[in-house]
């Protein structure tokens, strides 16, 4: 290696060191709560599930739908296997759809219900990821 390549390589590893590290951020879920006969989850969906999984925001995070035949069983426990039932006892208030839940490392973060509360799940999330 020559003097130049070695004197560029000391360089790049200083910057490197010197460069800010920035956290990432731990576990992010974003999960919709609702059901084929709730007729603002299925406006939600058709609004703007595909902007969503299109968005790179989505390629950041585990998104999940707990999702019942009839959206008012949606928060019963069978529906929410596994991980998911820590999260369901969680949320304070156990009915209504859609809802938009971000869980951070296991923790309940944020909680919003009704097709126009999807902005505010939004600003959560982009607050979240940084």
């Amino acid at each position: 290696m020559n003097r130049r390549a070695l004197l560029f390589a000391g360089f790049a590893v200083a910057a490197a060191a010197a460069a800010p590290v920035r956290a990432a951020p731990a576990e992010i879920r974003v999960i919709l709560v609702g059901g084929p006969d709730c007729p603002p989850c299925v406006r939600w969906k058709r609004e703007y599930l595909e902007a969503w999984v299109a968005s790179p925001e989505f390629r950041q995070v585990i998104w999940e739908e707990v999702e019942a035949a009839r959206f008012r069983d949606a928060y019963q426990e069978r529906y929410w296997p596994g991980d998911l039932a820590p999260i369901l006892k969680q949320i304070p208030r156990k009915s209504g759809a859609p809802r938009f839940l971000i869980v951070q490392a296991g923790r309940l973060v944020s909680n919003h219900l009704g097709v126009s509360k999807w902005a505010n799940t939004l600003d959560d999330l982009r607050n979240l990821l940084g």
